[in-house]
């Protein structure tokens, strides 16, 4: 169904991360929704400040419809800023309704009990006024919004208006406000006029990366403009194809902008990974020869190791141990592997040694102990892989290795018959790294009814998704406010503007633009922006990040739940437990309905359109579409129950079928049998396969353990 992601075209669609309730095989009243909204707790900021309790936000994020009666008698009878907030959403509701007159109403003198959100009163008044056909009315509440907030970057949607009969607003807009969005449609109008304008293509390749043809400006930068560009220019550029993931493209103009660590980094690394490695390794090395004493100077060498012939990878081994003591344990993980390779035995031997005993803690020293561990599998030694294992839960807590080394000591305790140890262990991995799929494994192998390969399918949890909105953390009070409200497009808008350290975030800037991406629908990238904030290096924002992964509300961002309306009723029509499809479907998407692989699957599920021309036929549905998000999840969870069907309902079969076909799948099962689930999910000879399985499964148990109380209760204890 599904090979290698690639990013999307951007959709802006409404996601609800906020006070919301998800109801599956259960059912909640109104009446109790509306008691858990008004006992939410205050919300937590990353330094842990409170924010404003509000009895419209928890409204925020529900429906038009059925908010409306709530928002209106908050209008007439609330009290201060709880009145002053219904009004304001209530505005905003009918006029996405065309319903602009009412909205006037309601809009009438707001400003002046609603001072934060002034300068957006009068932006949407004269929305209103111009969705009346009053323009003489909306022309002066532009001009209004303009002298009265020229600094607020809303003055931009007034320059935008105002603009189309008077050239010089649009040339203010550029000038003062290059960043944002309005400023980006006047550059790409213009330059319908002026094709190769620099004025014009200069702030779309620093500002313009949602665009949907944002490359084809670079492109033309660098084609057109090349002798003109100056290094700041080409950083521009270079950042831009880089955030593209276009890193050969990216890594070339690198060795045009200003020359420092990072370029120099980034030029050897997109010749590395667009094949070119004799290029790469020419960078690394002259990488190393500018900024010898650079963090990228380490991972150069790192790469540079891998790249060269052995004996030369010794020479970079010795000077990453020499200059980067950090790294050192990698180095001697790295050179006992290539003194290996050229017979040195002994010598490799002492290396191994020297890491287990001097570099203990490092990331080398898990992966030596992790490949200990399975040489010791391989000839049945379980004990003594288990030892390996161990020593991983005990010195490197922290790796990425700890919950799998943990489990598999479980399960070779079991295989010892050490019962009461094998417990002992699953427990640690399940509430020590909850979030991985060990976890959920081990919950499994520990008796909890969280569903198993063999049973999955089958369930239908009662999940309450009750979250609330928390502040974000960066960003202005006005665009807080706004995010708070679920104005989320013009939260989006205004964070255009605001986030003017895009190359270089800081922590809580990452945390608030992936925040702010799932709020208009851009979900690929939002929860990218969240998920790599764990490959943060520094200590300090190492410190934060933990601060942020400990608040539930990190999670519930992490593993949203858009289209739960269209996935309940397609599960239930198959049967199918609707965890699983929204955990596959976060895997094969991340929830973005008009993505496009790089082989051709389409949408939500990513359903090959052969794959669902016959699958619809079988379903009786007649002229299909597979970026319709409701055709999309009905032919993928219909697939999703065929491919089960075809397994006995073995939910990991039917999984891995889904991502690399049934004939491949039996071939597997032919080849190592299926005797323990978690020894095949080992021996899938597929590296995408085999972690598409883990991932699928390692979202679900996810979900159950945020939206489930009987999880989240079971964990707390």
């Amino acid at each position: 169904m599904f090979r290698k992601k690639q990013r999307s075209n951007k959709v802006t669609i409404a996601v609800g991360i906020g006070l919301w309730i998800v109801l599956i095989g259960a059912a909640v009243p109104m009446k109790k929704w509306i008691e858990w909204s008004q006992n939410t707790p205050k919300m937590l900021t990353l330094g842990g400040k409170l924010s404003h309790q509000s009895a419209v936000k928890p409204l925020a994020l529900m429906p038009e419809e059925q908010r409306a009666s709530q928002l209106e008698q908050l209008a007439i009878d609330g009290k201060g800023l709880d009145r002053a907030q219904a009004r304001y959403l209530l505005a905003n509701d009918l006029l996405e309704q065309g319903q602009a007159a009412q909205a006037l109403e309601w809009l009438q003198d707001l400003e002046n009990d609603y001072d934060l959100l002034a300068p957006y009163i009068l932006f949407k008044r004269a929305q209103g006024y111009e969705l009346t056909s009053n323009s003489a009315q909306a022309r002066e509440t532009w001009t209004e919004l303009l002298a009265t907030y020229p600094d607020s970057p809303v003055v931009v949607e007034a320059l935008y208006a105002l603009g189309a009969s008077n050239p010089q607003y649009w040339d203010q807009a550029l000038e003062k406000f290059p960043a944002h969005p309005k400023s980006m449609e006047i550059a790409q109008t213009r330059l319908k006029e002026n094709p190769n304008g620099l004025d014009l293509l200069l702030p779309i390749a620093n500002h313009g990366f949602y665009l949907d043809n944002y490359k084809s400006y670079l492109e033309k930068l660098g084609r057109q403009h090349r002798d003109r560009l100056t290094a700041e220019n080409w950083d521009a550029i270079a950042f831009g194809y880089w955030e593209k993931q276009d890193y050969g493209k990216g890594g070339e103009a690198y060795a045009f902008a200003t020359w420092n660590p990072l370029s120099a980094y980034r030029l050897g690394r997109g010749r590395q990974l667009s094949g070119d490695n004799s290029g790469a390794i020419l960078a690394y090395k002259r990488l190393f020869v500018d900024f010898p004493d650079s963090e990228e100077a380490s991972m150069g060498l790192e790469r540079l190791i891998t790249l060269v012939e052995p004996k030369e990878a010794l020479t970079y081994i010795d000077e990453l141990i020499n200059r980067f003591p950090n790294k050192a344990g990698e180095a001697f993980f790295a050179r006992s592997k290539v003194l290996d390779e050229l017979g040195s035995l002994s010598a490799g031997k002492e290396a191994r040694d020297k890491l287990l005993s001097e570099y203990s803690n490092s990331k080398g020293a898990a992966e030596l102990r992790w490949s200990l561990a399975q040489q010791s599998v391989a000839i049945s030694k379980f004990e003594e892989a288990r030892k390996w294992a161990l020593e991983i839960l005990q010195e490197n807590p922290d790796s990425e290795l700890a919950p799998e080394a943990g489990f598999w000591a479980g399960k070779w305790a079991q295989r010892l018959g050490l019962s009461k140890e094998a417990r002992q262990t699953y427990e640690e991995v399940l509430f020590n790294h909850t979030e991985s799929y060990y976890a959920w494994r081990s919950a499994v192998l520990l008796g909890w009814d969280v569903g198993d390969f063999t049973n999955v399918r089958a369930l239908t949890p009662a999940i309450v998704a009750q979250t609330e909105r928390v502040e974000i953390p960066a960003g202005s009070k006005l665009l807080k406010e706004l995010y708070l409200l679920g104005q989320d497009q013009d939260a989006w808008t205004l964070w255009q503007v605001e986030f003017t350290n895009r190359r270089e975030p800081s922590v809580p800037e990452q945390f608030t633009d992936g925040l702010i991406r799932l709020g208009v629908g851009d979900n690929l990238d939002g929860i990218f922006m969240l998920s790599s904030l764990r490959w943060r290096d520094k200590p300090e924002d190492q410190e934060q990040y933990k601060q942020i992964k400990a608040q539930p509300h990190y999670w519930e961002a992490l593993y949203p739940f858009p289209y739960v309306d269209l996935i309940q009723n397609a599960a239930q029509e198959q049967q199918m437990n609707p965890l699983l499809v929204t955990a596959l479907m976060r895997q094969e998407s991340r929830f973005m309905p008009k993505i496009r692989s790089s082989v051709g699957a389409v949408g939500l599920m990513q359903v090959m359109p052969e794959t669902g021309s016959w699958a619809a036929q079988n379903m009786g549905l007649k002229n299909h579409n597979l970026e319709d998000p409701v055709d999309n999840i009905n032919i993928g969870t219909w697939y999703l129950d065929f491919t089960h069907g075809q397994y006995k309902d073995n939910s990991m079969l039917a999984v891995a079928s889904y991502n690399a076909g049934p004939a491949n799948v039996a071939s597997w099962i032919e080849r190592f049998g299926f005797n323990d689930p978690d020894e095949f999910a080992t021996q899938i000879p597929f590296p995408e396969t085999q972690g598409y399985v883990k991932y699928v499964f390692e979202n679900y148990w996810n979900y159950l353990r945020l939206y489930s109380p009987e999880i989240a209760k079971k964990l707390g204890q």
